[in-house]
């Protein structure tokens, strides 16, 4: 064996130096063996043939050397065929041209041809016409067109650029499979993960493993998708998380579309704002936004959380959308509405902690631990922290109701500050079984003070109803009276001061006197069937 070696050793040694002894150029068409690979065919300025006892037949080829197998065509400097074993080696300019559809090039290349394997090694580039695959070292298979490297390798296709330790390009179907450090760099966008699949033909990368994906201001983290790299489009699932420098976003399943700059998201999905000072999250099972614009329509049981410390808001609907102040003031004209009876100073509108609204459609509910309402529409500006209510809403606050065609509720911290209802305004304060101070006009003007009633003015047809009690807060009468204008002043939660403009007419009744029944004015309804008890009613919607 060791003198076999020897001989081989001298005999590759011999073919260098008398490579150059023939300098015809020559062809020579060898036979197939139709059980293995078929045999190869070259071309050379000169060639040189031995034959080795105990090794085999070795021809020594140089200057353009041109080999063929099939469809597949080398290229090289030089090169050794062995000719028993079917196999060469080549050096310098190596260039494998695999049926015109994939080119190959490097300056070492071992090919095997009975199993058509090509191993390659230095600066070794393939390319199929759209992708150019860069590596030291690349095993490629001219018959199944699959090429491998296992030592790092680089693709660039247009301005995407991908690395990774290994890579598997799959000729046929123009798959590329990535693993291990993979990192995909585009103008646009950056990925890191694990394990990708990218298809030079459609520009389309799928991911099978947790995965990061940044773009401007954006992160995606998830564990499988594809990105559409041409049509700037992806989809993701298992549980994605978008982390984007206002919001969060948590999905079983989004889908983006960097074109048009619109997404949508689908199953137990949750949105979280990064306002600190006016926080706020939506929970639905659709969610449909807007990057452009800021803007999201949430569906399928949505849920809005205005967060604060010590009172959070919850509210429910069929349909929640929010947006941009500023954003929906190019359509539509949204007022101010400045609180005449207490101080407030109107926010920026541009003020990023200010510039955000919220609207609710149909079987609207609210909740928390101050106040409740529901009704058929809603309004939200974090702006003036006003809630406009519409179409037959309710509000309470602890024994305190409120109604009207419709309702703005001025908040303070999130807790009700002042209450104005229009047209067939009605204000009721519980203060026993069956006893309800009550206060109608066609507007009602309230104040709130540590969640109960403080002042009332009704005004435009105003009646109400009052009990009056003693010192020690027995109550010995009821007043019913009607007024264009009623004034209100509660202490203790029972009116305290009672004022009336205009056209005064009323009667006075004691209190053993009183059917409470029938102490009722026009339209009055106790609603306390409709209010929200807890916030797990909202969260159960």
């Amino acid at each position: 064996m060791i003198k076999q070696l020897f001989f081989y050793s001298i005999f590759l040694f011999t073919l260098i130096i008398f490579s150059h002894s023939v300098s015809a150029q020559v062809q020579v068409p060898l036979p197939t063996d139709t059980s293995k690979g078929k045999r190869l065919e070259f071309e050379a300025d000169r060639y040189n043939f031995t034959k080795v006892e105990g090794i085999g037949d070795f021809i020594s080829l140089a200057g353009h050397v041109k080999m063929k197998q099939d469809l597949t065509l080398i290229y090289c400097d030089s090169a050794v065929l062995n000719q028993a074993a079917n196999i060469v080696e080549a050096f310098g300019n190596i260039h494998i041209n695999d049926a015109d559809s994939v080119h190959t090039y490097s300056q070492y290349l071992k090919y095997l041809g009975n199993e058509k394997t090509a191993f390659l090694k230095r600066k070794v580039r393939l390319t199929d016409g759209r992708a150019v695959l860069t590596t030291d070292e690349l095993e490629y298979n001219t018959f199944t067109h699959i090429g491998t490297y296992l030592k790092g390798g680089k693709v660039v296709d247009g301005t995407t650029v991908l690395t990774s330790t290994e890579g598997y390009y799959y000729g046929d179907t123009r798959d590329m499979y990535f693993k291990k450090k993979v990192f995909l760099n585009d103008p646009q966008y950056k990925v890191n993960t694990d394990t990708l699949l990218y298809n030079t033909y459609t520009q389309i990368a799928r991911f099978t493993v947790p995965t990061k994906i940044k773009t401007g201001t954006r992160t995606v983290n998830t564990s499988e998708g594809f990105y559409d790299m041409k049509n700037k489009k992806a989809v993701f699932g298992k549980r994605p998380v978008v982390d984007d420098k206002d919001y969060t976003l948590t999905a079983d399943d989004l889908a983006f579309d960097e074109a048009t700059h619109f997404g949508e998201a689908q199953g137990s999905v949750v949105y979280k704002s990064k306002d600190t000072a006016n926080k706020f999250a939506v929970l639905a099972n659709n969610m449909k936004s807007n990057n452009n614009t800021g803007s999201i329509l949430a569906t399928q049981k949505p849920l809005m959380i205005i967060q604060q410390k010590n009172d959070t808001i919850y509210v429910t609907a069929d349909t929640l959308y929010s947006g941009k102040l500023t954003e929906l003031e190019k359509f539509r004209r949204v007022p101010n509405i400045t609180d005449t009876i207490t101080t407030k100073q109107t926010k920026n509108p541009a003020d990023s902690n200010s510039n955000r609204f919220f609207e609710a459609y149909f079987n609207v509910k609210v909740f928390s631990d101050s106040l409740q309402a529901v009704g058929d529409s809603l309004f939200y500006s974090f702006r003036d922290s006003t809630f406009r209510f519409f179409k037959n809403p309710v509000v309470w606050s602890q024994e305190n109701q409120v109604v009207g065609d419709t309702i703005y509720l001025f908040t303070e911290n999130k807790k009700p500050k002042r209450f104005y209802a229009f047209e067939n305004g009605l204000a009721i304060n519980k203060v026993e079984k069956d006893l309800y101070n009550q206060f109608k006009g066609n507007t009602i003007d309230g104040i709130f003070k540590d969640g109960n009633i403080d002042f009332v003015r009704a005004k435009g047809n105003a009646e109400n109803i009052y009990y009056t009690a003693d010192e020690q807060g027995g109550f010995i009468g009821a007043n019913r009276s009607t007024s264009d204008v009623i004034d209100v002043v509660f202490r203790e939660k029972k009116p305290y001061k009672v004022t009336f403009l205009r056209n005064l007419q009323g009667t006075i009744s004691p209190i053993r006197q009183v059917n409470s029944s029938e102490m009722r004015v026009r339209g009055f309804n106790w609603l306390e069937a409709k209010r929200p008890k807890t916030k797990y009613e909202l969260l159960g919607n």
